[in-house]
C-alpha cells in the first residue's frame, strides 16, 4: 500500500476507507515514537485537519460558494480523471486565499484523531447536507473515491518508520 521513498513522496493507492485508517494509525503511532517525518511546505497536522475538513464540509457547509454551472459542468469530466488517476499536487481553488481551505496547525495527535472521525463518519454513509462547491451533488461511492483520491494525495507526503 504505501512505499518510503527519502524526502520524496510515498506512493499510495487507496481501495476502502478502512485502509487509510490503517495509515493514520501507523502516522500516530510514527509520531509518538518519533519517527514521523514530511515532506512538502505543510505539517502533518495541517495535512491531517485538511482532509478532515472537507470530508467534514459536506456535512457542516463549505467556505466557498459554489462555482458556477458552466465551471461545474467542466469539473464533471475532471471528476472522472480523479477519480481514476488521482490528484496532482499543486493545485489550487480559483478565488480562496491561499489556494484551499481547512488545514490548521495542531499537534499530529490531535489531526489524526479528528481525521480519524471524519473518515468513520464518511464510511457510515451518512447522507451529506451540502453539495460540493465544484462537482455539485455526488453519489456516495463518489464522494467515498474523492476522499480517498484526496488521502492519497495528501498523505503522501508524510513519512514514517514502523514502531
Amino acid at each position: 500500500m504505501a512505499e518510503t521513498s527519502g524526502s520524496h513522496r510515498r506512493t499510495l493507492s487507496f481501495e476502502t476507507i478502512d485502509e487509510v485508517i490503517e495509515d493514520v494509525n501507523r502516522i500516530q503511532s510514527a509520531d509518538t515514537h518519533g519517527t514521523l517525518s514530511v515532506c512538502g511546505q505543510w505539517t502533518a497536522g495541517e495535512i491531517l485537519t485538511h482532509l478532515s475538513a472537507w470530508i467534514e464540509y459536506g456535512y457542516e457547509g463549505y467556505p466557498m460558494a459554489a462555482a458556477p454551472w458552466i465551471v461545474r459542468q467542466g469539473m464533471k469530466f475532471y471528476l472522472r480523471s480523479i477519480l481514476k488517476n488521482g490528484m496532482q499536487p499543486g493545485g489550487k481553488i480559483p478565488g480562496v486565499e491561499g489556494g484551499t481551505t481547512g488545514q490548521m496547525k495542531v499537534a499530529t495527535e490531535t489531526a489524526c484523531q479528528r481525521y480519524l472521525v471524519a473518515l468513520n463518519r464518511l464510511a457510515s454513509s451518512e447522507p451529506v447536507k451540502y453539495p460540493s462547491p465544484g462537482f455539485g451533488d455526488l453519489s456516495n461511492e463518489k464522494r467515498v473515491k474523492l476522499n480517498l483520491r484526496h488521502a492519497e494525495l495528501h498523505l503522501s507526503f508524510i513519512h514514517f518508520k514502523p514502531a
